[in-house]
């Protein structure tokens, strides 16, 4: 079959564009059914159908294309945009994840030189941005799920393959998560597998180091996740069947202020094992944490977060002081100071957070005159680049808001936001602004 040209259209392949921008998913299967319609074919743009439904949203559409074989690689589009890149403009990460595991690459750049991730940052799409970076391919994990040489048997049982790449693929770092998701499957509850999978880890730890293309960001993560799988395995030969005991430690907030210090330094003693020295991130990450207090901001999970999912540390999102889900909603009924994304996670934390709970209902509420971000219209993903300056002052970061740029801020007559020093806030913002060129 010839190669689709742009804007060489049938009839039945024009009205196809029209009914994936009404969502009609049944009308769509009967016209892509028809040997007049091409899964690939181009509009005047040269964009694909694929495209068109990842850019408007319609997950289902994107599926039923997906069935019929369309081209998640295809850029003919005029200015070189791929159906990733439409997928993370659009802010949906379930279309976004949905590319990536049909063989979407990464690295694909547009006209202007920039990629999917790229794009998906400029237009404050950080979520995207997140799934795009903390992808792994399933099929470098079963890999290792078959005998390679001489071994007898795999380093790595099939049966583990599914829940190991669930954990890998995760983008909440925080420990109390990675060990539920070791808890909520009883395949890992088990000494060998965790012994086998921690070992995996640190061979794709070491792959990523050693590939023509070094990847520190991942080897980080393959090392991290091997820390808590080992953590995991130490509690377990210590008779802490279900694992409950570690969730403990790991939440027992100290008598002062309740702050998780073994958490803390756990986390640390990960980044600081990282087995190569040289690594241009490790040395980043411990600039960034040694001079810092225990109990002082920046936290060494919202450090090693920020450093290898590329997430906000200062968009102003309810996080769950239990396991750090973002989203959280529910509050304790007493205090209203912690946030939980479940009753679950409530009595896990209540064992320490009673000792506090009266302290902090008794707080001084003086921060009640402070808007937080989110309230600011719909929060930092409404701010264009071009609406606020940032400026460095000794002790903290201020983040100046143009007055005319939102009238909630002439509501609450206010001109700047404090939040506390955090370099790599900065930097990040600064390497996040690529303008169009």
């Amino acid at each position: 079959m010839a190669e689709p040209q742009k804007g060489d259209l049938s009839a039945d392949e024009r009205k196809i564009l029209q009914v994936i921008a009404a969502g009609d998913v049944q009308e769509a299967a009967q016209l892509l059914a028809s040997k007049d319609v091409r899964v690939n074919c181009l509009d005047e743009n040269g964009m694909t159908p694929l495209m068109h439904a990842a850019y408007k949203g319609k997950a289902d559409m994107c599926r039923l294309l997906l069935q019929h074989g369309a081209d998640v690689n295809c850029n003919k589009h005029e200015y070189g945009y791929t159906a990733l890149m439409f997928a993370g403009l659009s802010g949906k990460t379930d279309i976004t994840s949905m590319m990536l595991d049909a063989g979407a690459e990464i690295d694909l750049v547009n006209s202007v030189g920039r990629t999917a991730a790229q794009m998906a940052a400029f237009v404050g799409q950080h979520d995207c941005v997140t799934v795009i970076n903390n992808f792994f391919s399933r099929a470098r994990l079963e890999y290792y799920t078959k005998p390679q040489g001489l071994e007898s048997e795999p380093k790595l049982p099939p049966r583990l393959a599914g829940p190991l790449h669930k954990i890998i693929m995760t983008t909440n770092l925080n420990p109390v998560k990675i060990v539920m998701l070791v808890k909520e499957n009883p395949l890992l509850v088990d000494a060998a597998a965790l012994e086998k999978c921690y070992q995996v880890m640190d061979l794709l730890c070491e792959q990523c180091v050693k590939q023509q293309d070094m990847n520190e960001v991942l080897a980080m993560k393959m090392h991290y996740i091997s820390c808590i799988f080992q953590k995991c395995l130490s509690f377990l030969q210590k008779r802490d069947d279900q694992l409950d005991a570690l969730v403990k430690s790991l939440l027992r907030g100290r008598e002062s202020d309740g702050f998780p210090q073994y958490q803390e330094k756990f986390i640390r003693d990960c980044i600081q094992k990282f087995p190569y020295c040289e690594a241009t991130l490790l040395q980043q990450l411990v600039r960034s944490i040694a001079s810092v207090e225990i109990g002082n901001d920046p936290t060494a999970i919202s450090v090693l977060t920020q450093a290898l999912t590329g997430q906000m540390a200062f968009v102003d999102a309810d996080y769950c002081v239990t396991c750090g889900e973002r989203g959280a909603e529910k509050k304790c009924s007493l205090c209203k100071s912690v946030t939980y994304c479940n009753l679950m996670c409530q009595k896990l934390h209540w064992f320490t957070h009673k000792k506090m709970c009266r302290a902090l209902r008794e707080q001084d509420a003086d921060q009640d005159d402070t808007p937080r971000l989110k309230e600011l219209k719909g929060g930092y993903q409404e701010f264009s680049y071009s609406c606020f300056n940032v400026s460095v002052a000794a002790d903290t970061c201020v983040l100046h808001i143009h007055s005319d740029s939102l009238d909630v801020v002439k509501q609450k007559r206010l001109r700047h936001i404090r939040l506390k020093k955090f370099s790599i806030i900065i930097k990040f913002i600064l390497a996040s602004y690529v303008p169009f060129m």
